[in-house]
């Protein structure tokens, strides 16, 4: 066990510039010329354990996706830019044999490697139960963030923070989490006494605090609620618009490829970018904010498939 995690670091440290990489052409929400400072927003969603590439010959992904192509990308991003943050949108765990051998490991691992700024917890995140959970957490070298999972009773206890916030270049940043309702998603003795808690009031609450009192340039939301549904069930483009002070909807749990940012015209009238890349570490997603000295922002997006040079 201890070899195969020692070749995965070594796989990843040594990836860096190996990846060849097919980058989707930036696209722009009104870029304006004038003195700015960059932010690049860099983020994934429901990885699920996917630690290598899909195999070449897979019928709908071949050759897509892995753990070092990604860490290699990121590094070149890092490289180039000077202010960046790596979120992640939940369901980290779950859906190849390293999650059931080293029961999410590996993953908080390579993403502490990566140097993950946070990440939110998705309903698969709790599979191997909220002891589970607890127990990969020292390996994460990142924090959790949710506002609507109330841990209080719970192993969990002051484990999860609410919100970070970050200070790039006298930009700051305020980061959220929200997350799926678990009743009737998983099972009960998996999540324990954790209790939810709706999530457009909460989310409300927290984003004035980020914007308001904490001074917050740009305030992002990880949402592992879902893009849309047919029913009134609450998703990304609900809680953009019943909420105000949340610039982007980083998202999961629907596994919804974006093609670009989707707008939404919140309570305050203001734009909400929401935006998702999938699912199993396919794409990176990219959105840089051009913050002007008056605080108003332009965005550029560009989703990155991350993907062996042979196909």
């Amino acid at each position: 066990m201890s070899n195969r995690r020692n070749f995965i670091k070594q796989t990843i440290l040594s990836g860096f510039g190996l990846a060849s990489l097919n980058l989707f052409p930036f696209r722009s929400f009104a870029v304006k010329k004038s003195k700015y400072t960059k932010i690049t927003i860099l983020h994934t969603n429901d990885v699920h354990s996917h630690i290598e590439p899909f195999p070449d010959n897979d019928p709908k992904y071949p050759g897509l996706g892995g753990a070092a192509r990604r860490a290699s990308l990121i590094q070149q991003i890092r490289n180039e830019e000077e202010n960046v943050l790596l979120l992640d949108a939940g369901d980290i765990f779950q859906g190849t044999p390293y999650f059931n051998l080293y029961n999410g490991e590996i993953d908080f691992k390579l993403m502490s490697l990566m140097q993950y700024d946070a990440a939110t917890i998705g309903n698969h995140d709790f599979d191997n139960g909220i002891d589970g959970l607890n127990k990969m957490l020292p390996h994460a070298k990142f924090p959790f963030l949710n506002v609507n999972y109330d841990f209080n009773d719970t192993i969990l206890k002051g484990k999860i923070r609410q919100y970070k916030t970050f200070t790039k270049n006298g930009i700051k940043i305020g980061v959220f989490g929200v997350g799926v309702e678990l009743d009737g998603l998983v099972d009960k003795k998996l999540y324990k006494t954790t209790k939810y808690i709706d999530p457009v009031n909460i989310a409300n609450k927290i984003a004035e605090i980020l914007k308001v009192k904490a001074k917050c340039d740009l305030v992002i939301c990880l949402s592992h609620l879902g893009y849309q549904y047919k029913s009134d069930k609450i998703s990304d483009l609900k809680l953009a618009e019943k909420t105000k002070n949340i610039d982007l909807i980083i998202g999961g749990h629907t596994h919804t490829f974006l093609e670009k940012p989707t707008k939404i015209r919140n309570l305050s009238g203001k734009n909400t970018l929401i935006t998702q890349v999938g699912w199993a570490g396919i794409n990176l997603g990219r959105l840089d904010f051009y913050i002007q000295e008056n605080k108003n922002y332009s965005v550029r997006y560009q989703n990155i498939r991350i993907r062996n040079k042979s196909f």
